[in-house]
């Protein structure tokens, strides 16, 4: 006779609430010495009989709670289990309890460990082949529970014959489900330390059902990428030190009802005739609520599958590479929500949120909070990044709301927060985490960057870790931000009172590696769009768009536009609607396209405008003799050639303006915003400013208007006598 467990054990095996049901079910050693036995749960079944490999027929008989068993067999081998039923019905399938676990030791400890930087290769589900048997195997972290059922398409969503076992303190629990393959909706039930059951989507997952369904769905990739050259190309680059001006988009709003490879043809040809080296998504990741732009993740490894498969997406990223298009997303590890199906309490206890609310909550946003010091969920967004980079082979990621992350007290008050062990109100744990995932992604994938939203003085956001730095590449330029948009928006007749605003950026321009946005933050919540935010009627509003973004492509720095801007996007940004297509349908507002255009494409075939990013010695600000608070000049080098900007903010002309440039000789005019191609008066030099033996030149500037002049070393200047 057998050794059973007691009842009580077969009881939760039988309701699938037991932690280890591989140690009831499957085949077993026999007690008697005699071979092995095996078990199997087949609820209301009338006969059960374990067919083996060879041929050999066991019949089980009934236990208990629809529990068999039957043996002894002589050999331990494969086998399927056929069950029979009242109705007369037939139901041959390969146990699950039969099969060995599908994570390993070194995973588990690597996991414990907070060190695993290929987590999703381990956690999730993923279609495999054990014992010659194709299926799924299910993986989860979740150390508070007492029970784990994997429910689903496959099962009619009814766990109790899934339960999955776990493996001991790792907190990690498995099972692998014969014949479940690709498309196969699912998620987790998990038995809490109340006793309740609850569902969760799989925070491994890495497809999803379209909002607002909320299961996890088992996916392949079958992608084959083309994009070699560009990423061997990569690899030997720094972004500090080559041309970058970004295109930022939300997807869905861009041109509403492209699919991420539908997409890709309009994209590219549109960013390509608009000379922008690099798009930038808002985030791509899944999430329930399309207000919240992707703002609010709960599905951090899937993209979302409103515009498709992950496999679209990586053709879409592929193309963009092959049509020489940099690809940056946001991604947003500095809080989460709290839908009651994803993160949030997700084994019924605090996990991936800090449990101290003061820690663990922004109370501003409604979210919750990353508990950055515990090494498995650190490990969950260190290896996230990483999953972007490898999987989907992105050049960037912009970092959401870092200033949230590194401050303890941001947005709370007095006795609102606790300090740091050393009193301050720094969040250690959060900068050891950024810190972690800057170095870890530099380390294994040279030549992308690191981008981060961080809107306070904190130091050393872009200073590499060994030096005590964050280690981003890049840090937005949120005060630069701020104070030229307070500047452009005024009244030409009062900017000169406010030169600071304009020029205080010099100051610490190279303090850090910055980009300079216009994002989409800038164009909602009230704020209208970039046009709308000009001063003066239509034309007006037309010159000093182009008038800011001259100014802002010449200053150090890189540079992102948020779309819709790039013509003249008048009214807000909705995410519910398309942009503002039809204005270019209006001559002035393709005017402003071309003037864009033409930017990008003068800036990056101009290096001194790009190529010493990180050298301040690479720019002087000009001024005497004539001085008015309304222009502004100032050169850019890179050691071979020099390109001065000269922006006129005041509404009026300025005719011999008396200007010290840095070389004598002649400058080519290389941009001119006043052009009548692009909508302008048709102001200007006609093409050259020449600087005497002093290097004083005489330059005419045209109204709410910028210059880019070129030094010409020995130039071919024609006569007016032989024309």
């Amino acid at each position: 006779m057998s050794t059973l467990p007691d009842d009580q054990i077969l009881d939760t095996v039988a309701t699938g609430s037991y932690h280890s049901p591989h140690d009831v079910l499957g085949l077993h050693h026999d007690p008697a010495g005699r071979g092995y036995l095996v078990r199997a749960r087949r609820p209301l079944a009338r006969t059960v009989t374990a067919i083996f490999a060879d041929g050999t027929d066991v019949p089980l008989q009934h236990v208990r709670g629809g529990i068999w068993e039957g043996g002894p067999v002589r050999a331990a081998g494969s086998y399927v289990v056929r069950a029979t039923y009242e109705d007369g019905s037939v139901h041959l399938a390969d146990d699950p309890y039969r099969h060995l676990p599908t994570v390993g030791e070194l995973d588990l400890h690597l996991i414990a460990e907070g060190r695993h930087e290929q987590l999703w290769h381990v956690l999730g589900a993923h279609v495999r082949t054990s014992d010659g048997v194709p299926g799924t195997a299910f993986t989860v972290w979740a150390p508070n529970a007492r029970a784990v059922r994997v429910i689903g398409d496959f099962n009619d969503w009814g766990g109790e014959g899934h339960a999955m076992r776990s493996m001991g303190r790792s907190g990690i629990w498995e099972l692998f489900v014969p014949a479940v393959g690709a498309g196969t909706s699912y998620k987790f039930q998990l038995l809490t330390r109340a006793g309740i059951w609850i569902e969760k989507a799989d925070p491994m997952a890495r497809w999803a059902e379209v909002p607002p369904a909320t299961a996890s769905v088992v996916v392949e990739s079958a992608h084959a990428w083309g994009d070699g050259a560009w990423m061997s190309a990569r690899r030997h680059t720094e972004p500090v030190q080559r041309p970058m001006s970004v295109y930022e988009l939300h997807f869905g709003s861009w041109r509403p009802g492209l699919s991420y490879r539908d997409g890709a043809d309009q994209l590219i040809e549109y960013v390509q005739d608009m000379g922008f080296t690099h798009v930038e998504f808002l985030p791509l990741a899944e999430h329930p609520f399309g207000g919240s732009w992707g703002y609010q993740v709960t599905g951090y490894y899937a993209p979302t599958s409103r515009y498709g498969h992950p496999d679209d997406l990586r053709y879409l990223i592929d193309r963009l590479h092959q049509a020489g298009i940099g690809v940056i997303v946001d991604w947003v590890p500095g809080h989460f929500p709290k839908d009651t199906w994803a993160l949030a309490r997700f084994d019924g206890q605090a996990l991936y949120e800090h449990p101290d609310p003061r820690r663990g909550e922004h109370r501003d946003w409604g979210t919750l909070i990353f508990d950055y010091g515990r090494n498995e969920v650190r490990n969950f967004l260190v290896a996230n990044a990483l999953y972007w980079f490898e999987e989907f082979h992105v050049d960037g990621l912009r970092v959401d709301a870092v200033a949230s992350m590194l401050y303890l007290d941001y947005s709370r008050e007095p006795g609102d927060w606790a300090p740091n062990e050393h009193g301050g109100r720094e969040n250690l744990d959060a900068i050891r985490f950024l810190q972690e995932v800057n170095a870890t992604s530099y380390r294994r994938y040279p030549g992308i960057t690191m981008i981060a939203e961080e809107s306070t003085s904190f130091p050393g956001v872009t200073a590499a870790t060994n030096h005590s730095g964050l280690g981003f590449g890049f840090k937005w330029n949120m005060g630069w931000m701020n104070d030229t948009l307070a500047y452009i928006s005024r009244d030409p007749l009062y900017r000169s009172h406010h030169e600071g605003e304009l020029t205080f950026s010099f100051m610490y321009a190279f303090s850090e590696n910055f980009i300079l946005p216009i994002s989409h933050d800038e164009v909602v919540h009230g704020k209208g769009s970039l046009f709308s935010r000009m001063p003066g009627d239509h034309w007006q509003k037309l010159a000093n768009t182009r008038a800011l973004l001259a100014y802002m492509w010449a200053h150090p720095g890189k540079q992102l536009l948020f779309m819709g801007q790039e013509f003249g996007q008048i009214s807000e940004w909705s995410q519910a609607r398309a942009l503002d297509w039809w204005l270019l349908e209006q001559p002035s507002h393709q005017q402003l396209q071309r003037f864009v255009a033409t930017l990008n494409r003068t800036y990056r075939d101009n290096e001194p405008l790009w190529a010493r990013e990180r050298d301040g010695t690479g720019f002087t600000r000009l001024g005497a003799p004539t001085w008015n608070p309304n222009v502004l000049a100032f050169a850019r080098r890179d050691g071979r050639g020099v390109v001065v900007a000269v922006c006129n903010f005041s509404g009026n002309p300025i005719v011999n303006y008396v200007l010290d440039l840095p070389e004598a000789g002649v400058w080519h005019e290389i941009l001119n915003t006043d052009a009548l191609e692009f909508g302008g008066s048709g102001v200007g030099n006609l093409g050259v400013v020449r600087a005497d033996a002093d290097r004083r030149a005489r330059i005419t500037l045209p109204p709410l208007g910028v210059l880019w002049l070129r030094y010409e070393r020995d130039p071919h200047i024609p006569s007016p006598e032989r024309d």
